[in-house]
């Protein structure tokens, strides 16, 4: 067992409110609608049972759960730095890096930290341009920034309109960053159903994106269904104001006006129905990507980026309801997906729901060529339950670059961050962690972890309420990863590490 910061026995054993009990019926019995992802479309504070309340302070008190924002981590990760949110409130999302430069988004905007001390990060510039969730990533001197709202237009000072006016406008923006302290936008364009992710595609002079979104509706003139794709835009890098999309590859393509993605319910219950793709990786070296796609899991082929080839397609409809990212090893060789049960703003992190769903599923892929398949290993889950008043489920990560090991770092959203070892793919293990409490035991709230990535040396966490921590893992498993150092990380982009 790891040695804990905080004497407590950390493995959670929470006794069950039946209003726990009722949350769960819920979460298993959800229709796709059910199942959106992602806290910010979802309300920031949702009241709870006065028996869950009672539960949640009856646990802290006890000592089976830290107090509301106590900071309780294993004795191999130690936290060097936060930097709370200052003029943008409201809620962080992805992180992007950049020489000594750290990139954070919000549904407000994005900040930019100077990170060449990690033990002491400088906020840079802030940029206040609404549209949620503003997913982000750069590339030299541009950095782009998916909105996902409904806008009156495509300008930082536009208003929410509503998608079922065809003047609304959602989709990429594109900035100039070659100076940090005074970021300029550059372009704009449209993609169909917004930009909920999106993923970057370098090839040489030009840059390709490769936009997730989905949702479609008969009322959205520029979001029909059956929207079974991903929209590709092209950006020359020399001139970002020409970005276009180029290509609407169909990824599930089937008869009907539902396509050939998951059906979802009733066909199977609790499971989203495929509409699109929430999140791609793409492994250039490999000339590979995998999707998080609903309700399935897909790899493909990207030789050509302007033309995605479907090679293999898998579901799991007995405990994934929302396939949510994906995260290669170094090799190539396997697949972790996490499934967003409850979409991010459910207490999913308890007995009640158990190990294997809202987990992260491992998947070997195996063959050669078009004949590569993804083969299911096992579930892995944080195993320390949390109160029934923290959002919890599995997030955004990133692998620690060790060679000969397949490691990762993952946010857990208010089950904090947890760093795990899957070289066996049957057999996953926590090898370390950090948390906060609750932000409340009054109400389930909106917080925690939205992503967590290693980068030269450190573990970045864009925590939803609490602003930027920097932690610091010590383990011999994990020490070998400080001597690689990259000048570029997006994650979606995974780089040849080693």
């Amino acid at each position: 067992m790891t040695t804990l910061h905080n004497p407590r026995e950390r493995r959670r054993r929470l006794t069950l409110a039946a209003a726990a009990a009722g949350l769960l019926a819920a979460l298993l019995t959800a229709g796709p609608a059910a199942a959106t992802p992602d806290p910010g479309d979802a309300p920031v504070k949702q009241d709870v049972s006065k028996s869950e309340a009672a539960e949640a302070r009856a646990a802290v008190e006890s000592g089976d759960i830290p107090g509301v924002d106590e900071i309780v981590h294993s004795g191999n990760i130690t936290p060097v730095a936060n930097v709370p949110k200052d003029a943008l409130k409201s809620l962080g999302s992805d992180l992007a890096f950049q020489g000594r430069y750290a990139f954070g988004g919000n549904y407000d905007g994005f900040t930019i930290y100077d990170i060449a001390d990690p033990k002491s990060p400088k906020v840079v510039s802030q940029v206040l341009c609404p549209g949620s969730q503003n997913d982000i990533t750069v590339s030299g001197d541009l950095l782009f920034l998916s909105t996902d709202s409904s806008r009156s237009d495509d300008s930082c000072s536009s208003t929410s309109q509503s998608a079922t006016v065809k003047s609304s406008w959602e989709g990429m923006k594109i900035f100039d960053i070659s100076d940090k302290r005074n970021p300029r936008y550059v372009a704009a364009v449209e993609t169909a159903c917004g930009s909920h992710t999106h993923t970057l595609v370098p090839d040489g002079r030009n840059v390709y994106i490769y936009v997730s979104s989905y949702s479609p509706s008969t009322t959205f003139p520029d979001c029909q269904p059956p929207h079974d794709g991903i929209s590709v835009i092209k950006v020359p890098r020399r001139a970002p104001e020409k970005a276009a999309v180029v290509a609407f590859p169909v990824l599930f393509p089937g008869e009907g006006p539902d396509g050939g993605g998951n059906p979802g319910g009733p066909t199977n219950p609790g499971v989203s129905k495929t509409t699109g793709c929430h999140d791609i990786t793409v492994f250039p070296k490999l000339e590979l990507a995998a999707g998080a796609c609903m309700g399935d899991g897909i790899l493909f082929d990207i030789e050509n980026p302007e033309r995605p080839r479907v090679i293999d397609q898998v579901q799991d409809n007995v405990n994934f309801a929302f396939w949510h990212s994906a995260t290669f090893n170094e090799r190539g060789t396997k697949v972790v997906f996490t499934d967003e049960l409850g979409g991010g703003s459910g207490a999913t992190c308890n007995a009640a729901v158990g190990p294997n769903r809202g987990a992260d599923g491992i998947y070997d892929i195996v063959g050669r060529g078009d004949h590569r398949k993804l083969v299911f290993r096992s579930y892995y889950k944080i195993d320390r339950h949390q109160a029934d008043t923290e959002n919890c489920v599995a997030h955004n990560g990133s692998l620690v670059p060790v060679k000969g090991r397949d490691i990762m770092v993952q946010a857990w959203y208010q089950g904090g961050v947890s760093v795990w070892d899957f070289t066996d793919s049957e057999r996953p293990k926590e090898i370390a962690f950090f948390e906060r409490g609750p932000v409340t035991t009054d109400a389930i709230t909106v917080a925690g972890s939205w992503s967590a990535y290693y980068y030269n040396g450190y573990i970045y966490s864009n925590d939803i309420a609490k602003g930027l921590d920097v932690l610091k893992i010590s383990d011999r498993r994990t020490d070998p990863a400080r001597w690689v150092r990259l000048h570029e990380l997006n994650v979606q982009t995974q780089p040849d590490y080693l």
